[in-house]
């Protein structure tokens, strides 16, 4: 007697009540009917999606465009390499040196005091996390920062850095007044817009890292600070420069605490002894932009224009290392 092989080979059998790929479905609570497609809300719903992601891209498109063709027209390299002057008319009054200057020495103080703190508040909210109610507040507390408007942290600032004993962080008066204006003040001002940012980051970076990693290090004799120090921080570096470069990013944006603690002038003005620099007064791109735009007393508009196009540079490229920071040294979990 002959076996057929191909009848007696197991297979999956059909299920009798599976139907078919792409024949019609009866739904429950519908009477009945055979549901074949998508329905009309789902249809306007995914038009609706379509609808504002497209005009988000178009709007960004838009911007970029827009400031790309204005600043080219009117970017030459001797704005980049010379400072304002003091002129009613800044349309023939130099480049904007100094302030380009200014955006990056308070980029580099407010970040160079968020990554340490942000980090050591990340590591102990998301390893340790003791005492329960401190921990609440802290989280409490940096929702809160994260939400308020930086004109309020600056006239905060302000309120902290006038006072007599922190006349060695800011511009002094020959009469021993404390203007409470500075590059450091500033920065540390700043560093509160950068802080929630890197605390975030950080914490998801650590979130992600599983558990056995954890249990292996210990199972090796190491105590909890050396695998925090040795495993859990190199890989969780990735997250805390992506907090990093979105804190700067902020920073480079932001205007009302360059107003009040910076000064908002045109020349940078360092103050005589220790520090001179970092306790001088000056401005940023923003205030730059403002005080030239046809809002602003600067009336010059084209060097508005080249400032906001560098500006917008410069955050476009912060943007794109924050993918690159992303998509490198992601690290596998087996």
């Amino acid at each position: 007697m002959s076996i057929d092989v191909r009848t007696a080979a197991p297979g999956p059998r059909p299920n009798p009540e599976r139907p078919a790929p792409g024949a019609p479905v009866k739904l429950p609570g519908t009477g009945g009917q055979q549901q074949t497609g998508w329905s009309i809300g789902d249809r306007i719903g995914l038009a609706a999606a379509w609808f504002c992601g497209i005009s988000l891209c178009v709007a960004a498109v838009a911007i970029v465009g827009f400031m790309a063709w204005k600043g080219v027209q009117y970017l030459h390299l001797e704005m980049l390499t010379s400072s304002p002057e003091a002129s009613l008319d800044q349309s023939t009054s130099g480049g904007f040196l100094d302030p380009l200057v200014g955006t990056l020495i308070l980029t580099l103080i407010g970040v160079g005091i968020a990554i340490p703190v942000g980090v050591g508040i990340a590591v102990w909210l998301t390893e340790y996390g003791r005492p329960a109610g401190l921990a609440r507040l802290v989280e409490s507390g940096v929702e809160i920062v994260a939400g308020t408007p930086s004109i309020v942290l600056a006239i905060f600032g302000l309120l902290v850095f006038q006072q007599s004993f922190m006349g060695v962080f800011s511009f002094t008066a020959e009469g021993g007044a404390v203007f409470g204006r500075s590059f450091l003040t500033a920065g540390s001002m700043m560093a509160l817009i950068a802080l929630p940012l890197v605390i975030g980051a950080t914490r998801e970076a650590l979130h992600s890292i599983p558990r056995h990693v954890r249990e292996a290090s210990y199972a090796l004799g190491k105590d909890k600070a050396s695998t925090i120090r040795r495993v859990l921080l190199p890989s969780a570096r990735s997250g805390i420069a992506t907090g990093a470069t979105l804190g700067m990013g902020r920073i480079c944006g932001d205007t009302a605490i360059v107003v009040v603690l910076l000064g908002a002038s045109m020349q940078t003005t360092p103050e005589e002894g220790f520090g001179g620099l970092l306790r001088g007064t000056g401005s940023t791109l923003t205030s730059y932009v403002y005080n030239n735009s046809p809002s602003g007393e600067g009336n010059a508009p084209e060097k508005a224009y080249a400032a906001a196009f560098v500006l917008l540079m410069i955050v476009l490229l912060l943007n794109f290392a924050v993918g690159l920071i992303g998509k490198r040294n992601k690290p596998q979990w087996n």
